[in-house]
């Protein structure tokens, strides 16, 4: 009599899930072509605007500077943020077609977090770049000329793109043989580890560290440099002066604000599953609004792109 023996079953870092679902926002389910004009003249408004600030900021002399080239570069990062989800998004609400594949899913989750990453970086240099007008006005043109800057946004890449490899490699590698239902309206990390059937202890505490240390070592050169902007524009002699400085400096604090903000409410916390429900509010404010708001307040708050654009219209107007 023959005996065969049966091979164990090897069920560590196998998925059964070939693609997901993505629950969107259940509630505005019978509004769907109403929020779908909605974010459809959002994300046409905010890829517009974004792309309005690259191009005068091309065209126009005078903002060939590296302040405007770092804006330039943060205005193609958040076109690029943007339409990482919000397309996906408006096909939900016109079609009801909520699934995605596994792969384009975790291309999406890439996307998102590599830009976002970026962007956090590239919002420190900025701060950096406002410290060195303001504090050292004299040897700002020389440390900050195109090398530096081409330097600086590379950096910014590169870091970002090795953190983002990284933890989505491992996230991707995790057992999903359950549910395939993402609580979100796209492919975030939080929701994609909730999913997971292996333990995911490890992961949850890596994606809170790396967070962490993202967020935090952004606020720290951030917080740093405008520690010294303060106290170097609170010493200026007139007031008219400690205006012109102060102008520069309010509009990448309030954009500082609104990303700082809603970042720190969605993934600042140990527990990934936790409030996945309220993270949709701040998802959607990060990924719809703050990209619609940045091109409003940089060209209205700022005198010099306000003027550039509003010259460079006329021109048009007389060419025409």
């Amino acid at each position: 009599m023959l005996l065969f023996k049966e091979k164990p079953v090897k069920m560590e870092n196998e998925t059964s899930v070939q693609e997901f679902i993505l629950e969107g926002f259940p509630g505005g389910q019978h509004l769907g072509k109403v929020l779908f004009l909605m974010h459809l003249l959002a994300y046409l408004a905010s890829i517009t605007g974004n792309v309005v600030i690259v191009t005068i900021t091309c065209i126009d002399a005078r903002l060939h500077t590296s302040m405007y080239f770092f804006l330039s570069i943060f205005s193609c990062l958040e076109c690029c943020f943007t339409s990482s989800v919000i397309p996906k998004l408006m096909v939900i609400f016109l079609l009801g077609k909520q699934k995605i594949s596994f792969a384009a899913c975790f291309t999406q989750a890439f996307v998102f977090v590599f830009v976002g990453v970026t962007g956090f970086f590239l919002i420190a240099v900025m701060s950096l770049d406002r410290y060195l007008a303001i504090c050292r006005p004299l040897h700002y043109s020389t440390i900050m000329n195109l090398r530096t800057c081409l330097l600086l946004v590379t950096a910014c890449f590169a870091l970002a793109f090795i953190l983002t490899t990284g933890l989505v490699i491992k996230i991707s590698q995790l057992s999903l043989c359950g549910p395939n239902i993402i609580s979100h309206f796209f492919c975030d990390l939080g929701p994609l580890i909730h999913l997971s059937c292996s333990n995911t202890k490890s992961i949850e505490l890596l994606t809170f560290i790396l967070v962490s240390f993202i967020l935090i070592i952004s606020l720290i050169i951030t917080i740093t440099a405008y520690n010294h902007i303060v106290v170097t524009i609170i010493n200026l002699p007139s007031a008219k002066e400690r205006q012109k400085a102060f102008s520069t400096c309010s509009s990448h604090l309030i954009v500082l604000f609104l990303m700082y903000g809603s970042c720190v409410f969605i993934y600042v916390k140990p527990k990934q599953s936790r409030r996945l429900d309220s993270n949709r509010g701040a998802a959607l404010v990060n990924t719809v609004f703050t990209p619609l708001l940045n091109p409003v307040i940089y060209t209205l708050r700022n005198k010099q792109v306000h003027q550039a654009l509003k010259e460079n219209v006329c021109r048009m107007k007389v060419a025409r």
